[in-house]
């Protein structure tokens, strides 16, 4: 079976071809669950008892920073398995994600100032949370910089690689921030023991919104990956 999947999509051919197939649906999972958590978030939801309407970024905000964890582990755990077994599309698997990744994380920031102007009185302080969530900004940045400076791939592969090995130390610090440190942002609501401490009605439509952010970024990396491929010319359109 593993074998089976590796030939599907392991190869440029492979992964070609079935994203050419599964980019409808998942263009139509991002619709579906964009509609339902907009909805759901910006109509269905009380208002906060203390925020008001203005918790409402929330939906915005909180899909964003997960993701911003979410695709980043992904590109670890590529750069892992391009260094140790040599996967062919780990490097462009990557170097398709990191802009899709790094743009959850500026929107997870700038929604965060948004957020944190009525709340706290300011757009940034130097909190453990916000400033290891702009670390890695920087990882992603520099991701793509190293990309882009060496100009032989397998060379600048590498050196991404370890750079994402690196700097994945820094994904626990940005999740565990707020436990281990006296911090302005508020602590976990969701992902917490003893389960979320969020009534239903704000939790459904904040879950179809990371669901919806998840689908945009399979569409964003299948997408970017396709674009990587035919300007390699590891595949023939």
């Amino acid at each position: 079976m593993f074998a089976a999947l590796a030939r599907q999509f392991g190869t440029p051919e492979g992964f070609y071809r079935n994203a050419e197939k599964a980019l409808p649906f998942l263009i139509a999972g991002t619709v579906l669950f964009l509609a339902a958590g907009l909805f759901g978030g910006l109509y269905w939801a009380p208002p906060d008892y203390q925020q008001g309407e203005g918790y409402r970024i929330i939906y915005a905000h909180v899909p964003a920073a997960w993701m911003s964890l979410f695709v980043y582990s992904a590109m670890a755990a590529m750069a892992f398995c391009g260094l140790v077994w040599n996967f062919k599309m780990s490097a462009v698997l990557a170097c398709a994600s990191a802009p899709v990744g790094a743009s959850f994380t500026f929107i997870a920031l700038a929604t965060g100032g948004i957020w944190g102007k009525p709340m706290w009185g300011t757009w940034w302080v130097w909190d453990a949370r916000l400033t290891s969530e702009l670390v890695l900004l920087f990882l992603y940045l520099g991701f793509s910089a190293l990309q882009a400076a060496i100009p032989e791939k397998r060379a600048a592969w590498r050196a991404g690689a370890i750079l994402l090995l690196a700097g994945f130390v820094n994904v626990p610090v940005i999740h565990f921030s707020v436990d281990w440190w006296n911090t302005l942002h508020q602590p976990a609501t969701v992902l917490k023991i003893g389960g979320p401490s969020i009534h239903p009605q704000m939790l459904y439509p904040l879950l179809a919104m990371a669901v919806a952010f998840m689908f945009l970024y399979a569409v964003c990396a299948a997408l970017s990956a396709q674009a990587e491929l035919l300007k390699r010319g590891m595949v023939l359109r």
